[in-house]
Order: structure tokens, then C-alpha cells, then sequence
């Protein structure tokens, strides 16, 4: 009879140990995969803070039917001239017959202090422009 209860015990110690050990895992895991996720929010939102545009031209020149749009990268963000859209009346364009920084239509970066340069071919003189960069932040502009 001493065997038996000294055996059982220790087969529910062990299970209890096992038990214990895959609960403190996953938790552990999740509670990673939740902090985590906070600081890439916070991150974001570091970045969006940091993020200031201004649109110093916006301009349709009828002789040329193309929309000339000029802003400068006020923030301390570098920005990802991929990732900035143009919308010109609510719509998105992508289809840019120039689109430089500096002078640079090589460069993909946008660093602070630059000029991002746009020209889009339209027929007709558009009324408002909106630049949104990849944090999120955005410039709106009557033309």
C-alpha cells in the first residue's frame, strides 16, 4: 500500500510538472508576441509624429495639360518615395511622367530637408491635391 501512494503521487506530480510547463510556454509565447506588437505601435506612432510635409507648389499648366506638384519633407523621417501617393480629386495616381528627388529620379529615399517632385499629364485643371507618405501622414492642397 506505501508503493501505490508514493507511485500515484509521484505520476500526478508529473503530470502536474508537464502541465505547468506547456501552460507557462504559451503564455510566455503570447505575452512575447503581445509586447512585441506594443512596440511596433509605438514605433509607428514615433514615426508618424515625426513626419511633417509641406506642399510648396501645386500647379496645372493648361499649356502642357500637366500637374506640377512640389513638397518638401519637413519631418525628421527619411520617407520611401514608393510608398507616398498622390490622390487628385479623389483619385489615385500612379502614373507620374516625373517624379524626382533633388533632381534625383533614380532615388527610392526621401530624406528630410528634400524636395519631392510630381508632374502628372491631365486634361483638365484639377481642383484639390492630397500627398499621403508610408507613416500615414498626409498634405492636402487646393490647386
Amino acid at each position: 500500500m506505501g508503493f501505490s501512494v508514493s507511485g500515484s503521487a509521484a505520476i500526478i506530480f508529473v503530470g502536474l510538472f508537464l502541465a505547468f510547463s506547456t501552460a507557462y510556454t504559451a503564455s510566455a509565447n503570447g505575452f512575447e508576441r503581445v509586447s512585441d506588437a506594443t512596440a511596433a505601435v509605438d514605433d509607428q506612432t514615433l514615426e508618424r509624429q515625426n513626419t511633417a510635409l509641406n506642399v510648396t507648389t501645386a500647379t496645372y499648366d493648361a499649356g502642357n495639360e500637366t500637374l506640377i506638384v512640389d513638397v518638401v519633407n519637413e519631418g525628421s523621417t527619411s520617407l520611401s518615395v514608393n510608398a507616398t501617393d498622390l490622390v487628385v480629386d479623389n483619385t489615385y495616381r500612379t502614373d507620374f511622367a516625373v517624379r524626382s528627388v533633388d533632381g534625383d529620379n533614380s532615388t527610392s529615399l526621401w530624406l528630410p530637408g528634400e524636395r519631392l517632385h510630381l508632374e502628372v499629364s491631365m486634361s483638365t485643371q484639377p481642383t484639390r491635391i492630397k500627398i499621403v507618405t508610408g507613416p500615414g501622414v498626409a498634405a492636402t492642397e487646393v490647386v
